[in-house]
């Protein structure tokens, strides 16, 4: 067992904390974005943004460090990370201001459905996420 498994409940509190702030974050930066307003662009955002991030990256680093290997067996954790880089992706093209709106709606609700694909994904620890339980 990991010597920092006893500060498991702490940092599990801070990612789940982090996941919601980011993704919260990204809505409403992104929402904003698609309506027109310039504050999403403005330095302290994007900073506040990268800093939260940070956060949960670190805190989902000191998880996996942690947890047992076993737990991780059917694949659930590969599929958040694939799902997360398609997230990233989605979100840095629907905040880029020089595609056409049109586009980047479309990537707005991509990412945000991407979003709800990892939560459920992490919510269930299961590669299908919310389709889990309907599946057997």
């Amino acid at each position: 067992m990991s010597p920092m498994m006893e500060f498991y409940p702490q940092v599990k509190w801070t990612h789940v904390h982090a996941v919601m702030c980011s993704g919260a974050f990204f809505a409403l930066r992104g929402g904003a974005s698609l309506l027109g307003a310039r504050w999403p662009r403005h330095w302290l955002p994007r900073y506040a943004s990268y800093t939260i991030d940070t956060v949960l990256l670190t805190s989902a680093t000191m998880l996996f460090s942690m947890l047992p290997g076993a737990m991780f067996a059917n694949g659930w954790l590969a599929m958040k990370l694939v799902l997360l880089l398609a997230y990233i992706g989605l979100g840095i093209l629907a905040m880029r201001p020089t595609r056409p709106l049109r586009q980047r709606s479309g990537f707005y609700l991509a990412a945000l459905a991407v979003f709800g694909c990892i939560y459920g994904i992490a919510r269930n620890h299961h590669p299908l996420g919310w389709l889990a339980g309907w599946m057997g």
